[in-house]
């Protein structure tokens, strides 16, 4: 059974062993009927009376076995024998067989909600939360969390609903006391439980911190990340500024130690970590050291330690982390390569007085002339130019040097856009250009977009010697480009110079705001709402758990009822592609009337054709034996509209012509001619072939 075999074949032999004193064959037997139950659930019954008898063992862990097991095999037929043993182990005197007996009546009301409303099984637990064994407190806390899960994904008759959780202030005091001494399992529990409850004033709210704290030293990042959740949660009820300092600080520590696990927890870590930097960029202000990368980081490890030094840095550890991002862009692996210069970027970008001291560590990763490194800084320079405009001006003619390397459309862009930018300062701005402009048709629709962009620039700047190459790139752009966008654009700039030269420049030549680095990569409400999931996969993929979780259980019942809906909505949406065809104009039948106003449309017409079609009738109720068979039919015996058909003129488009803006006196300033009108206007109407002549 373990390999992977199949022996429900031997489930009534199995079954004879049950009744064994041995503990382990016990055990077997039981994890056997785990995994057969579904497969066997005739067959299963039997076992009910072995069960019972073991709920009354003198054994506690044989007492436990069995009601875990009846738990957990899911089955219609055994569910009403398990009430009675399970209202025994709930109040069994062995705290072992208490918990099991919690845990079941989660597993009980996912089954059978309301055999658990019936037998009281729900108030039977709220008294479990004072029980004196903190393990028999954290498993009945997990039972009603997961209880209110599903209840709350279930609609209710009453007010409130019996089955929702609310922690009170005695329910609170009692997880607090039961905290320290629960296994790390239960404490996770118990502090998502916490996390729930709602502070009433701020003494709450600090008191409540001041419980957690020492949990943030537990060797178990689980619990660590719960313990930061339920800190960052209830510091919003706390009104002293000291005393929330104060436990910033505390986090740090267990959040660097976090960094010294293994690479899947670690980035996890480091995940968590990032919201909480978007939140309180203190925690971690002076503990940039210990997220350098490692030569053994996976890649995935390292991107979110860059992205997190980038976040931390500031005046006093930049150069610190310049230099270190220097050697990373020295590394064999290309991606972390491209990311550590776009990091140097992004320092730039965040911290003015930097910024100089960046662009010469660009510098020097150019002067290497290894390709990628030269377009990935190429792309970053222009960055630092949106973000300084006109300041670094002499670095251009180096971008401009290593022309020849740039192989990649994002590095083309950028260099376009800086060609353009300060075209007026580039004394070969327009032979530059003109290297792009004879390629144009080979670039990606990127480049294109840039080159046109540039070349109206440059134009614009230097109408004299720019002339013929914006010409030759407007004529090409509307002539031989097959991107739309590139096509409308050309024509755009091509009409606004044409006409009104003032507009051109006001569009073209517009000033920009310059960049910025945003403080949170998410909204501040959704923020709030992820720090509220740390230690969930919510703040792992920095998305609200609505985006991929579905809402409530699914199930085999649920997938085939949504199966069936979905077969019956096909079949309405074909019957009614049927009915639209038969009111279709048909283009062979050229001395038909048109369609009256007054024929039934949409749904009526469906509703109609259905009445008039026995076979459409059998695919609608689900009666139907072959439902291709009936679609068959429906086409072959229906009317296609022969009758109902237009003139063939009536739909034939009209003759289109693109009329060229009106030439004002101001296109004399620069010498440029309107547009010439599009394929579709200079193309003669041809007269429609006999659509019979096809055949």
């Amino acid at each position: 059974m373990t390999v992977g075999k199949d022996v429900s074949g031997l489930f009534p032999d199995v079954l004879k062993n049950m009744q064994t004193d041995d503990l382990e064959q016990k055990k077997l037997v039981y994890l056997y009927l785990m995994n057969y139950a579904k497969t066997q659930p005739e067959l299963v019954i039997l076992a009910v009376n072995t069960f019972v008898k073991d709920a009354d063992d003198p054994n506690p862990l044989v007492r436990a076995l069995a009601i875990r097991t009846m738990g957990v095999l899911r089955a219609e037929k055994i569910i009403d024998y398990l009430c009675d043993p399970l209202q025994k182990c709930l109040r069994d005197e062995n705290p072992y067989v208490r918990k099991t007996a919690a845990l079941c009546v989660a597993k009980l009301y996912d089954l059978k909600p309301e055999l658990v409303l019936e037998n009281g099984f729900l108030e039977q637990l709220h008294e479990m939360i004072t029980d004196s064994n903190a393990m028999v407190v954290s498993n009945t806390v997990s039972a009603l969390l997961d209880i209110h899960i599903a209840a709350s994904a279930l609609p209710s008759d009453s007010t409130p609903d019996p089955a929702l959780f609310t922690i009170s202030a005695s329910v609170l005091n009692r997880l607090l006391i039961a905290l320290p001494n629960c296994s790390e399992w239960g404490r996770v529990t118990i502090l998502n439980a916490i996390a729930r409850y709602v502070t009433v004033d701020a003494k709450e709210s600090e008191h409540i911190c001041e419980r957690v704290v020492p949990q943030l030293q537990h060797v178990n990042g689980s619990v660590v990340l719960a313990a930061v959740k339920v800190i960052m949660i209830h510091a919003r009820g706390v009104q002293r500024e000291e005393l929330v300092k104060q436990l910033m600080r505390k986090m740090a520590p267990p959040l660097v130690t976090l960094l010294s696990t293994p690479p899947e927890v670690q980035w996890v870590a480091l995940r968590n970590i990032n919201l909480l930097l978007q939140k309180r960029p203190d925690i971690l202000a002076n503990e940039m050291r210990v997220f350098f990368c490692k030569y053994n980081d996976p890649l995935y490890v390292k991107v979110e330690k860059l992205d997190i030094m980038v976040r931390l840095a500031a005046d006093h550890n930049v150069d610190v982390l310049l230099s270190e991002l220097k050697e990373y862009a020295s590394e064999v692996d290309v991606d972390f390569v491209r990311k550590s210069i776009k990091a140097i970027g992004q320092t730039a970008v965040k911290i003015d007085v930097a910024a100089e001291r960046c662009v010469n560590v660009l510098l020097d990763l150019i002067a290497t002339r290894v390709s990628y490194v030269v377009q990935e800084a190429v792309v970053v320079m222009k960055d630092i130019f949106r973000k300084y405009p006109s300041t670094y001006e002499g670095v251009i003619p180096t971008l401009c040097a290593n022309l020849d390397e740039l192989d990649e459309p994002e590095a083309k862009a950028s260099l376009i856009w800086i060609i353009g930018e300060y075209a007026d300062k580039i004394d070969n701005s327009a032979d530059l250009l003109g290297i792009f402009v004879d390629s144009f048709i080979e670039e990606s629709h990127s480049v294109q977009l840039q080159t046109l962009t540039a070349v109206v620039k440059l134009f614009l700047k230097k109408p004299d010697s720019a002339q013929e190459v914006v010409q030759k790139v407007l004529n090409t752009a509307t002539k031989d480009c097959d991107s739309p966008d590139v096509r409308d654009r050309a024509y755009i700039y091509w009409r606004l110079l044409s006409t009104d030269p003032g507009a051109a420049k006001a569009v073209v030549l517009a000033s920009r705001p310059p960049i910025s680095i945003p403080r949170t990569t998410v909204a501040s409400g959704l923020l709030e709402d992820l720090l509220s999931d740390i230690s969930s996969l919510a703040s792992v993929y920095h998305k609200p758990e609505e985006t991929f979780v579905g809402r409530g259980r699914v199930g085999a019942d649920s997938v085939s009822v949504r199966k069936g809906e979905e077969d019956a909505f096909s079949t309405q949406k074909a019957l009614q592609t049927v009915a639209q065809g038969q009111q279709a104009e048909n283009l062979l039948d050229f001395d038909a009337e048109p369609a009256g106003d007054g024929a039934p449309s949409g749904l009526a017409a469906t509703e109609l054709f259905v009445q008039q079609q026995p076979a459409a009738q059998k695919l609608v109720s689900g009666l139907s034996e072959n439902p291709l068979d009936d679609l068959v039919s429906i086409f072959g015996s229906a009317n296609m509209g022969f009758g109902t058909a237009a003139p063939m003129a009536a739909f034939a488009p009209a003759p289109t012509q693109v009329r060229s803006p009106p030439m004002g006196n101001s296109s004399s300033a620069f010498g440029m001619s309107p547009p010439p009108p599009s394929s579709q206007a200079q193309s003669q109407q041809q007269p429609q072939d006999d659509l019979l002549g096809l055949f």
